[in-house]
């Protein structure tokens, strides 16, 4: 008899809103337990300009491996967890192929950085200066000098402009796209 409640496996925990770092930190002090929060980090622009962000890559959840009737109690009273994602009456699980893949997708880090390297093409918004806010394409790069060529069409016309690479983000449509 295979009973899920004696059987080592992977659960999904929900978080309380913004804490699935501080759940993951908690539930790793935990014996018995293993944690997997894997997180995104990104440029955004804000109003003081492009600022760094480190997301849940699922938001309000991670994922924690433990036997039920050991520590269920433990994980589900530890700060910041909300509770254990259920079907029914049974504990959510996941099978370890799904948390591998996840780990080779998304590296040897729990957090990734997503590439804000740019390419000549690529959509950008400017974030600074005299353009801030417009979004343009990039024509050219310059590492010399940390510029890059990019096209803005100004009363007209489209006209080559040098912009200082950190003023500038790539516009995707979602942080998934790279």
């Amino acid at each position: 008899m295979n009973d899920p409640l004696f059987t080592y496996a992977w659960h999904c925990v929900r978080a309380q809103p913004k804490s699935e770092h501080i759940a993951a930190a908690h539930l790793r002090l935990l014996d018995g337990v293993e944690v997997y929060c894997p997180r995104l980090r990104f440029r955004r622009m804000t109003r003081r300009g492009p600022v760094w962000f480190a997301e849940a890559l699922f938001p309000g959840y991670l994922f924690a491996r433990f036997t039920p009737v050991q520590s269920q109690n433990e994980v589900a009273g530890a700060r910041g967890v909300s509770t254990l994602v259920r079907f029914g009456s049974g504990l959510a699980t996941l099978p370890d192929e799904s948390i591998e893949d996840l780990r080779e997708h998304m590296g040897a880090e729990e957090c990734k950085t997503l590439d804000s390297e740019l390419r000549e093409g690529d959509p950008v918004t400017i974030t600074a200066g005299v353009f801030k806010g417009l979004s343009t394409v990039v024509t050219e790069l310059r590492p010399a000098n940390e510029r890059v060529r990019v096209l803005i069409e100004f009363l007209g016309e489209c006209r080559h402009v040098d912009v200082a690479k950190e003023n500038l983000i790539p516009a995707r449509n979602h942080l998934l796209s790279i």
